[in-house]
């Protein structure tokens, strides 16, 4: 069971995609979030570009734990077509990114 609320992860997509206007305020959202929910971010973006099977969530979140070494932000906000892996990610773990993001326009 995944820390971080799939509104949250949502959030931080359409954030993305508007990343010329709401870089600062992405950052800020990112870096409240536990170190948990970080891990778990990455890792929700990772199995959205496939570089991890849905399958292997916990893996992908103890990798992202194990690896940090730079801030979160950073490394997500460098990460090209994050939105799009977000999204992916989460439809990929049963979660309709679109219903998610729906509810929060």
């Amino acid at each position: 069971m995944l820390e971080i609320s799939p509104r949250k992860v949502a959030q931080v997509a359409l954030m993305g995609r508007e990343l010329d206007r709401a870089e600062g305020e992405l950052r800020a959202f990112i870096d409240r979030m536990s170190e948990d929910e970080q891990a778990e971010l990455v890792a929700i973006m990772w199995i959205g570009r496939e570089s991890f099977f849905p399958e292997d969530l916990a893996e992908a979140i103890a990798t992202a734990k194990a690896e940090a070494s730079t801030p979160c932000a950073d490394y997500l906000i460098g990460t090209p077509h994050l939105s799009d892996h977000l999204e992916n990610g989460l439809d990929a773990l049963g979660i309709s990114a679109e219903d998610v993001e729906n509810d929060l326009m």
